[in-house]
């Protein structure tokens, strides 16, 4: 089974598929979909941007459009109000006119407004933990009626404190609900949550989740720490389309953008201390192309669906080696060539080494003369060793 045609789905979700032009299943869409809309448990882990959304959206429309009750009847948990906002987007899309609108339940928006949605019937709700666990707290959500609950992004939202908030949403769900869990990683913690929250999943591990795509062509540059900024700018003049650049502070995202603005780059910014109206702005404006480049924090580096991203830049080392996966697995995405670079100086060396014995990854350096032209910078390139995933309990890898 290679197409969503072939999927066994009503007339109306193959319609708004074929609207949307989905076409083609991807890895993760082909093995957990069927599963998942016979009423089972999936745990998938597949590396980001392999079209895990679709995978568990697309079992939750089946379900709703077979249920009548007018109840929240299918909750969707993920770590970020970007990433929310993005699987609501996806299911107003492909949601048939019989369903209701889903409701947002996430910080940086009206709380009325989602209030509202949920006073007039709406049967999906798309949350992150600590405002839903905010809302249960209030009694203003009834969460007794659910039947399917998807936690995206697991180990994001582990890594991010939301553990306890998840742990008291669990205790208030069904028991004999079916649950979907997805993840980029399957870390020591996740296992733990997954094998608590399901019962005789299965189990998809495609490829490995914890090292860059082949898609992704890795590059790194060892500079001085005051030419960081005009290899930035030389990359950036070297490499055409869309730029995704990723720092570590805060005030780091603010210094960069203005000096890119300044030397004539059309680019804007996301952080944790914009508003949400100024996240989306500048989100909206780099999806359509009216900005070239977004400097951003990690708050984007997981879950964000951005088509065509050409090159991502790490002009800053993340401090995890998870997080550098998750950045590069913005470019190369559902099968499409893409660019990593990685700007490093003498004193991220040792960060740099950590990443490499967390993702298996040895790095052959070369050193060339000019560390300021990109053209003669030390390039360091990579070989992946294999890495052996552990599995769980009665699972099988695919």
């Amino acid at each position: 089974m290679t197409t969503f045609a072939e999927l066994p789905l009503s007339s109306a979700l193959q319609q708004k598929l074929a609207a949307a032009q989905f076409t083609e299943l991807m890895p993760i869409q082909e093995r957990a979909i069927e599963p998942a809309l016979e009423g089972k448990d999936v745990i998938g882990t597949a590396q980001t941007g392999t079209g895990k959304t679709l995978a568990f959206l697309i079992p939750v429309i089946e379900m709703l459009n077979q249920e009548g009750s007018r109840q929240p009847a299918a909750l969707v948990l993920l770590p970020t109000r970007e990433l929310a906002m993005q699987v609501h987007e996806q299911y107003e899309q492909l949601r048939s006119k019989r369903l209701p609108n889903a409701v947002l339940i996430v910080g940086g928006l009206s709380e009325n407004t989602q209030i509202q949605a949920l006073r007039k019937g709406a049967r999906l709700i798309v949350a992150t933990p600590g405002r839903l666990q905010d809302f249960i707290s209030r009694r203003l959500v009834d969460l007794s009626q659910i039947k399917i609950l998807v936690l995206d992004e697991a180990d994001r939202m582990l890594d991010m404190g939301f553990l306890p908030a998840i742990q008291r949403i669990l205790d208030i769900l069904p028991r004999n609900r079916q649950t979907l869990c997805f993840s980029a990683t399957m870390e020591h913690s996740v296992v733990r949550l997954v094998q608590d929250c399901t019962r005789d999943a299965v189990r998809i591990a495609l490829g490995s989740v914890l090292k860059p795509a082949a898609s992704v062509e890795l590059r790194a540059y060892e500079v001085r720490p005051d030419a960081k900024m005009a290899t930035l700018r030389q990359l950036l003049d070297a490499q055409e389309g869309q730029t995704l650049i990723f720092t570590r502070t805060k005030r780091g995202t603010e210094r960069v953008a203005k000096e890119l603005v300044r030397d004539g780059f059309n680019a804007a910014m996301i952080h944790g201390d914009r508003s949400q109206s100024q996240r989306n702005s500048a989100l909206l404006g780099f999806q359509e192309g009216r900005y070239r480049v977004l400097v951003a924090t990690d708050v984007a580096a997981r879950g964000l669906h951005i088509d065509d991203v050409a090159h991502v830049i790490n002009y800053d080392l993340p401090k995890m080696a998870e997080d550098f996966i998750h950045r590069v697995g913005r470019t190369g995405r559902a099968g499409s060539e893409g660019c990593a670079s990685t700007i490093v100086t003498a004193a991220d060396i040792p960060d740099l080494r950590s990443i490499e014995r967390t993702l298996q990854m040895r790095m052959e350096r070369k050193q060339l003369d000019n560390s300021a032209d990109p053209s003669r910078v030390r390039v360091v390139q990579n070989t992946l060793a294999s890495r052996t995933l552990t599995a769980l309990p009665g699972e099988v890898f695919i």
